[in-house]
């Protein structure tokens, strides 16, 4: 036998040993993205994470946390220098609720002006913690949701997802026709081009009709005060914007601001589907 097949010979014996030995049967430890760890635990969604990291918020093991940056079940995650607790995997089934948000709540969790906010009111979950999906700024009101399940609230957020938000508006004064056409072919707005997808316009209440309009408009995008950029942006001043749909949940008529509603299993079952990937099996979800 050569020398080289001799070293064959004793690398073979040594990989069938190493393969059948305790410590190579160990699994490997297993770490995730940053973001998809704390969206997992409730802690928030992908990208209110993605946020925290590239304001250096957030620490892994000492360390401030970058983009791509893993994590496992044994690292140390602080935020603002106070430690998460993670706590055990989150149970498959997660909980959703709508909230009609009234006029001058902010949606953050804390407010450094004292503001009230869009937590204030909402019942406590079983488990993690509420997560807003989407942003109406504190001039807006109408339906926004929360789950506690992050990876399905960066999924209803994020731009691929493609699902409709509708709102009611009202301007100040009346636009020409062709206002209503650009909108719809698009304008540019200072974070690119924009449009809605679909404007019809809402009977005016009496007395009002010759001095303002009112429209339903509906659009596939959740940019910061897009609805108000893009009528600020044909030289629209919007009076009045309601949020009444977000994909397939509507704001119910007798919900009043500051109340909030459970979804039904009709509902839950049909948000999820609308956020689920292509040929994916949607999230379990129930009522909290």
């Amino acid at each position: 036998m050569t020398c080289a097949a001799t070293r064959y010979t004793r690398a073979s014996k040594y990989a069938a040993v190493l393969r059948h030995s305790p410590i190579a049967q160990l699994p490997a430890p297993m770490t995730v993205r940053l973001q998809k760890r704390l969206a997992a635990a409730g802690i928030g969604s992908r990208r209110q994470v993605e946020e925290w990291i590239v304001q250096g918020r957030l620490t892994v093991a000492g360390r401030t946390a970058k983009l791509g940056d893993r994590a496992g079940p044994g690292d140390e995650i602080r935020l603002d220098g106070r430690r998460l607790d993670l706590g055990p995997p989150q149970p498959a089934v997660s909980h959703a609720l709508l909230y009609h948000k009234p006029v001058g709540e902010v949606t953050t969790r804390r407010d450094p002006q004292g503001r009230p906010t869009v937590f204030d009111r909402l019942p406590p979950p079983e488990h993690g913690r509420w997560i807003v999906v989407g942003r109406l700024d504190v001039s807006t009101s109408g339906l926004l949701l929360f789950t506690t399940d992050g990876e399905l609230a960066h999924r209803l957020m994020h731009p691929s997802s493609r699902i409709e938000r509708e709102y009611l508006v009202r301007l100040r004064g009346r636009p020409a026709p062709d206002i209503v056409r650009r909108l719809l072919r698009g304008v540019s707005l200072e974070d690119g081009p924009a449009a809605f997808d679909r404007i019809s316009e809402e009977p005016a209440p009496e007395g009002e009709a010759a001095r303002n309009a009112s429209y339903r408009v509906v659009l596939h995008e959740g940019r910061n005060r897009e609805v108000r950029r893009l009528w600020e942006a044909v030289g629209c001043e919007v009076s009045r914007l309601l949020r009444i749909r977000y994909g397939p949940v509507e704001l119910p008529r007798e919900l009043r601001p500051g109340a909030w509603r459970l979804l039904d299993e009709r509902l839950i079952a049909r948000l999820a589907a609308a956020a689920a990937p292509p040929g994916a099996q949607a999230p379990a979800l129930r009522p909290a």
